[in-house]
């Protein structure tokens, strides 16, 4: 992964969506640890990760620990004290291109890197490429006021959405996209929105919309140049994780859904349901409010009254 290098995807998505800015992106990240998001790491008991599984297929997962079990050693250098085991689809990781995610519920503070993994025993060791910050917009509030001790309690594999999937996905204001580009790594973004915001249109398809945002592009660049990508979906309160792997497209007319720039269509492939994936128990808060309504509420404030968060709210330099 070289970081200096412009992505060809990602400029074709800028241009395509009209911003002029050929060194915003993976071209203007740098790959430095800054001290303040060392320590924002340190802090975090929940990463999500993006990779390819031994499948050939990108997913997306997460890793859960006490406070301190992600450090930055040095400036290039982030140890994590967990590997994906089990029934998760990314169990067997040993090496290659990462994404990684730091997401604050409670503070709605993130921060993303970029890099390349491997695996030593019970600990990842991943090498810096890409670290940056990202603003607070859609991310739900939520804080962990329990954990559960014990394994998971068992997984279910199928190659379309049951009943159950699709009731969950619709209800979601969350989930994590893991994408990946040759010459340009792997990559792994956050998306929010109001309950319903994802649509499942068939037992093998949804479809997101895709607000305005930073304008980077990193997830829609790398779509731009390989289709396949990974979804994760988290039970907050009760522990399970739904791990999607298929192909993405933008539609690019919006049509008439509030708030949307552009869509994502994801043709599901393959789902994994993990029972019991964290010990981590959340307790939602609230939404943003930056969340656009959704239909057929339109005209509705998702996010409810008294939610006043500041645009800059939750940045990490």
């Amino acid at each position: 992964m070289r970081t200096a290098l412009r992505h060809p995807g990602e400029l074709a998505v800028r241009r395509r969506a009209g911003v002029d800015a050929d060194d915003w992106g993976s071209a203007g990240t740098r790959p430095e640890i800054p001290p303040v998001a060392a320590g924002f790491l340190a802090a975090q008991r929940m990463l999500l990760i993006g990779a390819t599984g031994r499948d050939g297929r990108p997913w997306a997962t997460l890793l859960t620990g006490p406070a301190g079990f992600a450090r930055a050693v040095d400036d290039r250098t982030v140890v994590i004290d967990a590997v994906p085991g089990g029934h998760d689809p990314l169990a067997g990781l040993a090496e290659g291109e990462i994404g990684m995610l730091a997401v604050e519920p409670h503070t709605r503070r993130r921060m993303r890197v970029n890099g390349t993994v491997r695996r030593d025993g019970g600990r990842l060791t991943i090498r810096t490429e890409q670290t940056y910050a990202n603003c607070p917009k859609y991310i739900q509030s939520r804080t962990v006021t329990g954990e559960v001790a014990g394994p998971s309690a068992g997984a279910s594999v199928t190659g379309a959405l049951t009943a159950g999937h699709r009731a969950w996905i619709e209800a979601a204001d969350t989930f994590f996209v893991a994408t990946r580009a040759t010459g340009f790594g792997a990559d792994l973004s956050h998306r929010g929105g109001a309950p319903g915001f994802v649509r499942v249109t068939g037992e093998r398809r949804l479809v997101w919309p895709d607000y305005a945002g930073n304008a980077m592009f990193m997830t829609l660049g790398n779509l731009e140049l390989d289709d396949a990508c990974g979804l994760l979906f988290l039970d907050w309160e009760g522990g399970d994780a739904l791990h999607l792997t298929g192909r993405a497209r933008v539609e690019w007319d919006p049509g008439d859904v509030p708030g949307a720039q552009r869509l994502v269509a994801f043709d599901v492939e393959r789902a994994v349901h993990v029972r019991g994936a964290s010990p981590l128990r959340w307790t939602f808060e609230r939404h943003s409010r930056f969340n656009p309504p959704v239909r057929p509420a339109l005209g509705t404030d998702p996010a409810g009254p008294g939610e006043a968060e500041p645009e800059e709210r939750g940045d990490i330099r």
